[in-house]
């Protein structure tokens, strides 16, 4: 494996105005009733996402759409990209109409072989303020992986009974919609013959922070009233469009349970 030491502690600044328009798309995207947004509504938890996008040259993407690797991220070998996880700290929210900031670093890259082959996680800290200071503190995880080798690997049960459930079918408009809104080119989730052929999903792959926004989303419509202050999520196995998957959960834990009942993605959220 490659040394990284030198990519450690690499930094990058972006800005952003928050604008409308995406808030509004990605609520029809959900499905949700919400009133059209406006100047100094509040940002839902997560959808800081839909900001800062990297507007990288089409000549400059990989084969699987997502830009070449050796510009902030490091270069690493390993042929599949994954968003495996993070923390965030929500300290104020930010707000439909100001100017953000994103502070971003590489804070960690380790190395690390796995039942599935080798494995690399690059942690990066983004610290992201609005008009009034910093609004979130985020640690996000991105694991780079070997292609599968077909061994299937057994899957994580459930944490235990849940207070609410909610079936979910993540279809390809969906699908289409959040990569669009994301600016994510990644062709796993648009382009069925490269996700089924080239890189042997079942499927179109759901998106790992669009599975984290719809666990956020369940926790919204069931407990509206909770003031979340932290949110800490892992991924665990993919899902696809294939077919419905269940999002199910408590005020302590939240949970992607797949077609078999096995998890996708477990989170755990801390409230003020």
């Amino acid at each position: 494996m490659t040394d990284y030491a030198d990519w450690v502690g690499r930094r990058e600044t972006a800005e952003d105005v928050v604008s409308p328009q995406p808030v509004a798309r990605l609520t029809a995207t959900l499905g949700r009733d919400d009133p059209p947004p406006r100047p100094g509504d509040a940002l839902p938890p997560l959808w800081h996402w839909l900001y800062f996008l990297e507007a990288t040259p089409r000549a400059d993407l990989a084969p699987d759409g997502h830009a070449r690797r050796g510009g902030f991220l490091p270069p690493s070998a390993l042929p599949r990209r994954m968003w495996g996880g993070g923390r965030l700290t929500f300290h104020q929210p930010l707000r439909v109409g100001e100017t953000a900031r994103r502070e971003s670093e590489i804070i960690s890259i380790t190395a690390k072989r796995g039942r599935s082959g080798d494995l690399l996680f690059v942690t990066l800290r983004h610290v992201i303020s609005g008009g009034d200071g910093a609004a979130i503190t985020e640690e996000h995880d991105i694991v780079y992986r070997d292609a599968p080798t077909g061994e299937a690997l057994p899957g994580e049960q459930p944490p235990g009974h849940a207070l609410w459930r909610r079936d979910f079918t993540a279809d390809p408009a969906l699908l289409f919609r959040f990569s669009a809104l994301t600016f994510n080119g990644h062709r796993i989730h648009y382009d069925r013959d490269y996700a089924t052929v080239t890189e042997g999903y079942p499927g179109l792959v759901v998106h790992g922070p669009l599975i984290a926004v719809l666990l956020l989303d369940l926790l919204r419509r069931e407990a509206p009233d909770r003031d979340l202050a932290g949110f800490d999520y892992q991924a665990l196995a993919p899902l696809f469009d294939t077919a419905p998957f269940t999002l199910a959960g408590t005020h302590e834990t939240l949970w992607a349970e797949r077609p078999d009942g096995t998890l996708a993605m477990r989170g755990t959220p801390t409230f003020a």
